[in-house]
């Protein structure tokens, strides 16, 4: 039993040798008095709880999200580049006989663009800014 629990068996066995010394008329204050004690315990190990979330969703904010490196796979990369190369062939179709050279040309750059940008989005460095891991193993300028 951890610190907390055997604090807690202390405060019931005390409970009931009070209730033992006191008497059954003091029962429903002896109950409350320790429900109130479990009570704040509860409300402290929660509040404790809450904090450590907030302060690791703050510390992920702070160093940016995440490291696209760490949860972007080659797998997802190369799926992304098939599926838009897959796409590419309607969406040329269709900006070449609606627009013709120039429905052509916006449909690529439209192409073109999504995938600089799921580069620029996994691919640290990827306009020619040099990055470095740091010591915390995140990705800096």
């Amino acid at each position: 039993m951890d610190g907390r629990g055997a604090d807690l068996k202390k405060e019931l066995d005390a409970t009931l040798g009070a209730r033992r010394e006191l008497g059954e008329e003091y029962d429903a204050a002896l109950v409350e008095s320790f429900l109130e004690k479990v009570d704040r315990r509860i409300d402290s190990a929660v509040d404790r709880r809450l904090r450590r979330q907030l302060a690791e969703q703050q510390m992920v904010v702070a160093r940016g999200a995440r490291s696209p490196q760490a949860t972007d796979s080659w797998g997802e990369r190369f799926g992304f580049g098939i599926v838009s190369l897959v796409l590419a062939i309607p969406l040329s179709a269709i900006g070449g006989g609606v627009g013709h050279l120039p429905g052509l040309l916006i449909a690529w750059a439209g192409i073109v663009g999504v995938n600089v940008v799921q580069a620029a989005r996994t691919v640290p460095g990827f306009f020619g800014r040099r990055h470095r891991p740091s010591g915390d193993g995140d990705w800096e300028d």
